[in-house]
């Protein structure tokens, strides 16, 4: 059953992450939808909760107050819902994009080589990758550090992750384009992105309908199988350059 509720002293999709992820740490809270511009909190329970008790849960954070709304039943939250009217490529267009130039960009160093090597290429693809997200996160990082806390298991239990994460994935990027350690590199890699992809499939196969925080807070995109597949690229190319080193 869902349950609509009316909060109050949400500005941002900082504000957003910060409420979704408090209320659904209640016990029974199966997931929680946000309409922001509304200042409508959407509440799917295993079992009714009272109200008191999802209060109790915003008590540290004053300035979000939150009260009775509209208790019909509903199946999803209407600012979800409106995405069912937009195409998956405006949607993803932001992430297709990136993935585009980066992808083209890495292309032309090969050609410039003169030959294509996979060693060289997929070194410089995760250089790129992880230098542009990390750029994107770090734009608003304590607004990525709530949104990653939503769904990733070690952020979930030490919210300081979000920001350790950002910038690890900035110092990836940089040793990937440098050459730095190759050995240390890849491990590191491979090891976080095992580490992310494990809160990333639950979030997906629970179908829980959360923001993706992969982009930071630039781009509204929501969790699904594309988040998947970056996670499992990296874990992929990091674990063939690892065989391939030892």
């Amino acid at each position: 059953m869902t349950y609509t509720y009316k909060v109050t002293g949400m500005t941002c999709s900082g504000c957003q992450a910060k409420v979704q992820s408090l209320l659904s740490k209640v016990a029974g809270v199966k997931n929680v939808n946000i309409d922001l511009s509304k200042g409508e909190v959407f509440v799917d329970m295993n079992k009714h909760i009272d109200t008191a008790e999802l209060k109790e849960a915003l008590t540290g954070f004053p300035q979000y107050q939150l009260t009775e709304g509209d208790h019909s039943h509903l199946t999803i939250a209407p600012a979800i819902s409106e995405e069912e009217f937009k195409s998956w490529i405006e949607i993803y267009k932001p992430i297709l994009l990136i993935f585009g130039y980066i992808t083209g960009i890495t292309l032309l160093i090969e050609i410039m080589h003169g030959a294509f090597a996979w060693m060289r290429w997929m070194n410089h693809f995760m250089a790129g990758f992880f230098i542009v997200f990390s750029f994107f996160k770090l734009l608003n990082l304590k607004g990525f550090a709530e949104s990653y806390s939503m769904y990733d298991i070690v952020a979930k239990e030490w919210g300081g992750w979000g920001y350790v994460y950002a910038f690890t994935e900035l110092a990836l990027g940089i040793a990937f384009l440098t050459g730095f350690k190759p050995i240390l590199t890849n491990t590191v890699t491979f090891v976080v992105m095992t580490v992310s992809i494990i809160g990333v499939l639950q979030s997906v196969f629970n179908k829980r309908k959360i923001k993706c925080a992969c982009l930071g807070e630039v781009f509204n995109l929501p969790m699904s199988t594309i988040t998947i597949i970056e996670d499992a690229l990296m874990i992929g190319m990091s674990g063939v350059m690892l065989l391939t080193m030892l």
